[in-house]
C-alpha cells in the first residue's frame, strides 16, 4: 500500500481539526456534565467517520486493505472498551468532578495518540527488518490471553507507572482541583492542579494497554498507514464512550473472555503467518475475512451472554428471600444523601474496585 506524505500529512491534519472541534464544542461555555444523548451523538458521529474512512480505502486501494482497516478497528475497539474499566477506576481515584471528566479524557487520549504513533512507527519499522518478531508477537499475544483468562476473577487496581510516580513526587501540585484548569499560581508560585496527573495517568496507562493492541494489529495488518489509522479512530470516539456505556461496563462479566479469544486468535494466526511466509507448505494463510468474521462474532456473542448473566443475576436476587432478623430493615440512601462515585467518594477508587470483578490487567 503505497502511501504519500501528503497522504499522511491530510490524514493527521484533519484528525487532528476533528478533536479540536470536538473539543471546542464540547468545553465552550461553563464545565457541565456529558449528557447520554450527546454521547450517543458523538460515538455515532466518529464510527460513522470510521466506517467511512474504511470505504474510502476500499475505493482507492481495494477490498483487501479495507477489510484490514475494518478488523483494526473493530480490534483496538474493543479492546479499547475494556479500556475504559481503568479509565472508571482512575476517574474514582482521583475523584475527578463529573463535570471536568470528558476534558480529562481528551487531552489523556491526545497523549495517547502521540505516543502510540510513535510506538508504530518503531514497530512498522522492526517488523520489516525482522521477520522472527511476528513469532515473538504471537506467543506474547497468545501469553496475555491467557493471563486474561486467569485473571478474569481478581480484583482490579491501577497500579501507578512510573513516569506517574515521578509527576506526582517532581511536580508541586495543589490539594484540590481548581475548576478545570492544569496549572495556577499560589502565593506567586505556579502549581500544578490534580487534574494534570489525571490527564498524565489516563495518556500513560494507555500506552501500556498498547502493548497488545499494536501487537494484535501488527497481527491482522502490517501497513503502518492502517495501523495508525484503526488507532486513531478507535481512540477519538472513546470518551464519548466512555459517558455511553459508563453504567454498562459491570454488566460485561465475559469481556475479557471474548477479548482473550480475540488476542489468542491473532496471536495464533500471526505464527502460522510467519511459518508460512518461511515456507512452511502446512501452514495456512489466514484470510481477512475469516479474521473480521471471527472477531466480529466473538464481540457480539461476548456482549449478549455477558447481558444474558447479568439479568438472571439480577432477577435471582430479587427472588432471594430476606434472611430472618429482628425486623428493622438496613437503611439504604436516598438520592440525596447516596455517596458520590466518580465524582466524589474519599477519592481512593476502592468503591469502584471492590464492585467489579477485573476483566483483564495486561503486564
Amino acid at each position: 500500500m503505497d502511501v504519500s506524505v501528503w497522504t499522511w500529512a491530510a490524514v493527521i491534519g484533519g484528525l487532528l481539526l476533528i478533536l479540536a472541534f470536538d473539543l471546542w464544542i464540547v468545553d465552550r461555555g461553563e464545565p457541565r456534565e456529558f449528557s447520554m444523548r450527546q454521547a450517543s451523538i458523538w460515538v455515532g458521529f466518529y464510527v460513522t467517520l470510521a466506517v467511512l474512512f474504511g470505504i474510502g480505502i476500499w475505493v482507492a486501494s481495494g477490498a483487501d486493505r479495507a477489510g484490514e482497516f475494518f478488523a483494526g478497528y473493530l480490534t483496538e475497539y474493543s479492546l479499547s472498551v475494556d479500556n475504559l474499566f481503568v479509565f472508571y477506576l482512575i476517574m474514582a481515584r482521583f475523584a475527578v468532578p463529573k463535570a471536568y471528566q470528558h476534558k480529562v479524557l481528551l487531552i489523556g487520549i491526545l497523549i495517547a495518540l502521540v505516543m502510540r504513533g510513535f510506538f508504530i512507527a518503531v514497530g512498522a519499522a522492526a517488523l520489516a527488518n525482522f521477520s522472527w518478531l511476528f513469532y515473538v508477537f504471537g506467543v506474547f499475544l497468545i501469553y496475555t490471553a491467557v493471563n486474561l483468562v486467569r485473571q478474569h476473577d481478581e480484583e482490579d487496581d491501577v497500579q501507578e507507572n512510573i513516569l506517574l510516580r515521578w509527576a506526582r513526587r517532581a511536580l508541586p501540585t495543589t490539594p484540590s482541583y481548581v475548576g478545570a484548569k492544569i496549572t495556577v499560581k499560589v502565593d506567586g508560585k505556579r502549581m500544578v492542579t490534580p487534574m494534570l496527573i489525571v490527564m498524565i495517568a489516563i495518556g500513560t496507562t494507555d500506552l501500556l494497554f498498547a502493548l497488545d493492541s499494536i501487537p494484535a494489529i501488527f497481527g491482522l495488518t502490517q501497513e503502518a498507514f492502517i495501523v495508525f489509522t484503526a488507532n486513531a479512530f478507535a481512540l477519538m470516539g472513546l470518551r464519548q464512550l466512555y459517558f455511553l456505556i459508563g453504567g454498562l461496563l459491570q454488566r460485561l462479566v465475559y469481556l475479557s473472555y471474548g477479548l482473550a479469544f480475540i488476542l489468542g486468535f491473532i496471536g495464533v494466526k500471526l505464527i502460522v503467518e510467519a511459518l508460512h511466509s518461511s515456507g512452511v507448505h502446512w501452514a495456512p494463510e489466514v484470510p481477512i475475512w475469516l479474521s473480521l468474521s471471527v472477531i466480529g462474532v466473538t464481540m457480539v456473542t461476548t456482549t449478549v451472554l455477558s447481558l444474558l448473566k447479568s439479568r438472571r443475576d439480577a432477577r435471582g436476587e430479587k427472588a432471594t428471600p430476606l434472611p430472618a432478623g429482628d425486623g428493622q430493615a438496613e437503611a439504604v440512601p436516598v438520592d440525596g444523601d447516596r455517596p458520590a462515585d466518580t465524582d466524589g467518594g474519599d477519592g481512593d477508587g476502592s468503591t469502584v474496585a471492590r464492585t467489579r470483578q477485573t476483566s483483564q490487567r495486561r503486564n
